[in-house]
């Protein structure tokens, strides 16, 4: 095989994965926009969406500012040396970091320290299966941390809040699912899709579930009770009120796909791979001796080109600009304590990045700069420097905020930071703080990072570069962010409101018997 043209091929497998939504992904998006509320915020968010993917598909910039960790499946004719495909796979993902098409996502679990170029012991994930068809055929899904950390697994029998015990049986397996849809809220960046194992241990079926992301958004399942079973879910999980980013709303679930697998007796696990909006997969058939590709996956149906969408309709989708509240830092306690949940902000000014290394470094470390009345932005950008040592902002979206949980109140409190911004919400701790100190979480779009890099005009500096890109603390010059108040200064919580309403509304299909 000629290797120099298969590593081309996938360095533009991974570009068009980061960059550009398959076909499938973009209709149940647009399906979903068309169904949800007008002048809500989960018609604003979902309006911020398909305009961030016709950014991406314009800039050939990354769609979501998390790259996540690249999982290949490759199947392989008799004969084709693995070991040169999978050396022409991590010279492609260094380019594609090098160029700023992935965030450099590789840490050293034990020091923390970070490669740099996406490489490093078990990433990226390869796997190979051999075939007798005569072409290479290579998948790619990026699947990002914030939804990573909303897959789970349950271990049959079990109880599950809201629906009771879940057995070993159809119905069990039904109410495990259902549950995986509430407890992802807005954290996975909803509306998702998830792809579901039954059975297997408990490594083999998480990736029977992960598996199942690879399947299209549309296909029919050939087991008839799992289909049977996917379109149960698909209809009810969107009872919830979940919405897209959790702010309620008529869109919770994109898509669910299961499949199944044998089991030994004494263990019976359900597993659930969940996926954000940003549904990064893609595929393609490689011819074995040009290394050149032949034809790509997932091009069944219609392309939706957001540009073209009904300008109408995105108007109508839109918060009007005189209810919008314009903030610039430093902001004053008084400011924070006349917003409320559902406020729609626009933050004009300075605001700082601070992911998970930066919150542990500050419970411990004076800041290396005055954060009194500033804000933190909870975001691991994808940044390039130029020939003249000028740092560049290619994607900016924001990370899921709970992982700060323990230390978010504390923090805001010690160095007078008065707003936060990141997706998802916060707990019972981070609220407190906010009515204790007058602060604010202001909720952003999750995987948004090129409409909200639009909104940066300049970085203005960077302190603890010794955590890595992703986890540096950037001061970013900003215009227009706009974000929506979901934790205010007087106890409210949208967070809180929607996962009880949720889980009330989870409780009516406790009663449901699918057989």
């Amino acid at each position: 095989m000629n290797i120099t043209k298969f590593q081309e091929s996938m360095y533009k497998l991974i570009v068009e994965t980061s960059t550009k939504l398959p076909k499938d992904v973009r209709r149940a998006v647009k399906s979903a926009k068309e169904r949800e509320n007008a002048g809500t915020s989960a018609a604003m968010s979902l309006a911020t969406i398909t305009n961030n993917i016709k950014m991406a598909d314009d800039q050939v910039s990354p769609i979501c500012q998390d790259t996540g960790l690249p999982t290949f499946k490759i199947k392989t004719p008799v004969g084709v040396n693995q070991l040169e495909i999978k050396e022409a796979i991590k010279n492609a993902i260094v380019l594609a970091t090098k160029e700023g098409k992935l965030r450099p996502n590789s840490v050293d679990s034990l020091t923390g320290e970070n490669s740099g170029d996406n490489l490093g012991a078990g990433v990226p994930v390869i796997k190979f299966d051999q075939w007798e068809k005569d072409y290479i055929d290579v998948r790619l899904i990026l699947k990002g941390g914030g939804c990573e950390n909303k897959n789970i697994q349950y271990s049959l029998p079990c109880e599950l809040d809201g629906l009771g015990r879940a057995g070993r049986d159809l119905d069990g397996i039904r109410k495990c699912i259902m549950h995986s849809v509430y407890q992802a809220q807005g954290q996975g960046c909803s509306a998702g899709f998830i792809g579901v194992g039954i059975g297997g241990d408990r490594s083999s079926g998480y990736d029977l579930a992960k598996e199942q992301l690879f399947r299209s958004v549309e296909d029919v399942n050939p087991n008839e009770e799992l289909r049977k079973l996917e379109e149960y879910v698909m209809e009810n999980a969107n009872k919830l009120g979940i919405g897209t980013m959790g702010f309620g709303g008529e869109a919770t679930l994109l898509g669910c796909k299961i499949g199944v697998m044998h089991r030994i007796p004494a263990s019976f696990y359900v597993s659930v791979a969940y996926n954000c909006w940003a549904f990064r997969r893609m595929g393609v058939n490689v011819d074995p001796v040009s290394g050149e590709i032949n034809e790509w996956a997932y091009q069944e149906g219609e392309f939706i080109d957001f540009a073209e969408v009904d300008e109408a309709a995105s108007k109508e989708s839109a918060v009007s600009s005189e209810s919008v509240i314009t903030l610039e830092a430093p902001i004053t306690e008084e400011q924070i304590r006349s917003l409320k949940v559902g406020d729609v902000v626009q933050i004009n000014g300075l605001m700082y990045t601070g992911r998970d290394a930066i919150h542990k470094y500050l419970s411990d470390h004076d800041a290396p700069v005055d954060l009194n009345g500033q804000v933190i932005y909870h975001c691991g950008p994808v940044m390039l420097k130029d020939e003249d040592g000028a740092w560049h902002v290619k994607a900016a979206g924001p990370t899921t905020s709970i992982r700060e949980e323990p230390y978010q109140g504390d923090i805001m409190k010690k160095f007078g930071i008065r707003a936060v911004i990141g997706k998802g919400g916060m707990g019972p701790k981070t609220l407190a703080a906010l009515q204790e100190h007058g602060g604010v979480y202001l909720n952003a779009i999750g995987g948004a990072a090129q409409y909200y890099a639009d909104c940066i005009k300049g970085v203005e500096g960077v302190d603890l570069m010794q955590f890595g890109i992703p986890e540096a603390m950037w001061h970013l010059r900003v215009e227009g962010f706009t974000a929506v108040v979901t934790m205010d200064s007087h106890g409210n919580s949208l967070h809180a409101d929607v996962d009880k309403s949720s889980l009330e509304k989870l409780a009516q299909f406790k009663e449901t018997v699918f057989k």
